[in-house]
């Protein structure tokens, strides 16, 4: 999968020599008081990483993961991930994570319309939903852009 040109995000494997990157950055995710779950870190970390080396995308709760890096540097950005969550309802739940100095180059818009074309065109979901909190503006700013609708507001 590629997305744009010169300076846009493009999703990439996960390689191992990321690791270290991807702990920078589940650094900076502890800072974030807007995400719905505790990151991972140490020992769980290291074993998500690997997971992704030998994921499967074919029954509910599978997790396709995606580095995303610059083009021009390969520059680690954040991750991108489609997860299954109903194999029989072909239903997917997108989502990522971005180091913020990252924020506001619409990397995580690409990123995510990169996953749809995986999920919608490559594995013939029918319905891709996000989870996110209202008071995070930049998923917010993702989803409208990617013109998703909004279904429900849980308190």
């Amino acid at each position: 999968m590629s997305a744009g040109g010169d300076r846009t995000p493009c999703p990439a494997p996960v390689r191992s020599n990321r690791f270290q990157r991807l702990c920078r950055l589940s650094w900076h995710r502890r800072g974030l008081p807007i995400l719905y779950a505790e990151p991972p870190s140490g020992d769980a970390l290291r074993t998500q990483f690997d997971s992704t080396f030998s994921a499967s995308i074919d029954k509910d709760g599978d997790v396709s993961r995606l580095a995303v890096v610059r083009r021009e540097d390969r520059l680690l950005l954040g991750e991108v991930l489609l997860k299954i969550a109903s194999a029989d309802a072909l239903q997917a739940e997108v989502g990522s994570i971005f180091c913020p100095a990252s924020s506001g180059k619409c990397y995580a818009t690409e990123a995510a319309g990169a996953m749809f074309e995986l999920g919608f065109v490559e594995l013939g979901f029918q319905r891709i939903f996000a989870r996110l909190d209202a008071l995070n503006r930049g998923s917010v700013d993702v989803v409208e852009r990617l013109r998703m609708r909004k279904e429900a507001h849980l308190l």
